[in-house]
C-alpha cells in the first residue's frame, strides 16, 4: 500500500482542500488528484467527494479515515523505533474533552502548545456529554470517569474530588443540611444521565446523594451551566472540586456537608484506544498537559512552605 497516498487523503480529509493538502507533501494539484483517485480505485470506492466548490467526506471515506491514521502512525513509529524519519511531531490532532475542564484549564495554555510545536494542528471537540472515542477518530480524550473499559490505555492527569456545594443565598434561604437525609427536603440540581452517588463521611459513614430523592427542579449537561445555576440559588449540586474551587475560596459558594464527599471513583484520564501506537505528536500533547496541568493541579492548595 501506497502510504504517501494515504498521508496525502488524511491531509485532505483534514483540510477538506485536496491542493493545500497536495502542497504540504511537495504534490501539484495534478498529481494529487491522480494519486487521490488511484487510491480509491484500489478500494473500489470514493474516498472523498469532489465539486468545483468543496471537498468532503464520502461515508466510506469517514469509515476508512481512522484506519489510515492507525497506519500511518504504525509506520511513524517503526521509522521512529529504527532511528529514522523525522522526529519533529507534525499533523492534526484531534482531542476531545469536557468542554467545562476545557474552558478553565485547556484553553488558556494552548498558545504556549502551539508555540511550542508548529507544525502541530490542534482539533478540539468539547462537551460535558459523554462520546464514542473510536467512532469519533480522536487521537486522545480527557475523560473524568473510571477507566473500567478494557480497550482503552490512559495516563492519570490528576484526582477528581466531588463534592456537594450551595450559594450562601440558598442556605440562608432553606437552610443548612446537618445529615445527608436532610438532602430529600432540599432542591437538588441533578447533572442529566447521572444517578444516585455515594457520599463518604467521617468514621466510614456511608449514604448518598440522589437527585431523585429531593425536589429536583433543574436538570443540565453542561458543568458550567451547573455551576451557574448553583451561584445564583437554584439549589445544591455536586460539582468537581477543579470546577468550583475559586468560588469556593471566594465565598460565593458553600460546601455543603463538608465531612462527606461523593466516591464514584472518577479520576481525571488521559486516554487513547489500546490498538493505537502512541505517535510522536500526541506523545508530546499528553506529556505537556501532564506536565502544565497534572503536575501541580491549579485546584489543589499549595503546601504551606517552611
Amino acid at each position: 500500500m501506497d502510504t504517501l497516498s494515504l498521508r496525502l487523503f488524511v491531509l485532505a480529509a483534514e483540510r477538506l482542500n485536496i491542493s493545500a493538502a497536495g502542497r504540504e507533501l511537495g504534490f501539484a494539484p495534478a498529481a494529487s488528484s491522480a494519486r487521490l483517485a488511484k487510491l480509491e480505485h484500489e478500494f473500489g470506492a470514493d474516498l472523498l467527494h469532489r465539486s468545483t466548490r468543496k471537498v468532503s467526506l464520502s461515508v466510506e471515506g469517514e469509515e476508512f479515515l481512522p484506519f489510515a491514521r492507525e497506519i500511518l502512525a504504525q509506520e511513524d513509529a517503526a521509522k521512529a523505533a529504527m532511528g529514522r524519519g523525522s522526529a519533529r511531531p507534525r499533523g492534526t490532532l484531534r482531542f476531545a474533552a469536557s468542554s467545562t475542564f476545557a474552558q478553565l484549564y485547556i484553553a488558556p495554555i494552548l498558545p504556549k502548545f502551539l508555540k511550542q510545536y508548529p507544525d502541530v494542528d490542534l482539533d478540539l471537540r468539547l462537551s460535558d456529554s459523554r462520546f464514542d472515542l473510536i467512532e469519533g477518530s480522536f487521537d486522545l480524550a480527557l475523560r473524568n470517569t473510571p477507566l473500567d473499559d478494557t480497550s482503552f490505555k490512559g495516563r492519570k492527569l490528576a484526582d477528581d474530588t466531588r463534592i456537594l456545594c450551595a450559594a450562601p443565598e440558598y442556605l440562608e434561604a432553606f437552610g443548612v443540611p446537618e445529615q445527608p437525609e436532610d438532602l430529600s427536603r432540599h432542591q437538588l440540581i441533578a447533572f442529566r444521565d447521572h444517578g444516585a452517588r455515594p457520599l463518604m463521611g467521617p468514621n466510614g459513614a456511608q449514604a448518598s446523594f440522589d437527585p431523585k430523592a429531593g425536589r429536583c427542579r433543574l436538570t443540565v449537561d453542561d458543568g458550567i451551566s451547573q455551576k451557574l445555576a448553583t451561584l445564583a440559588g437554584a439549589g445544591i449540586s455536586y460539582n468537581s472540586l477543579w470546577s468550583v474551587h475559586q468560588e469556593l475560596r471566594a465565598g460565593t459558594l458553600c460546601r455543603v456537608l463538608p465531612d462527606y464527599r461523593i466516591e464514584d471513583g472518577s479520576i481525571l484520564w488521559l486516554i487513547y484506544p489500546k490498538t493505537n501506537v502512541l505517535s510522536i505528536k500526541v506523545r508530546v500533547f499528553l506529556d505537556f498537559l501532564l506536565s502544565e496541568i497534572g503536575r501541580n493541579p491549579p485546584w489543589i492548595p499549595k503546601a504551606p512552605q517552611g
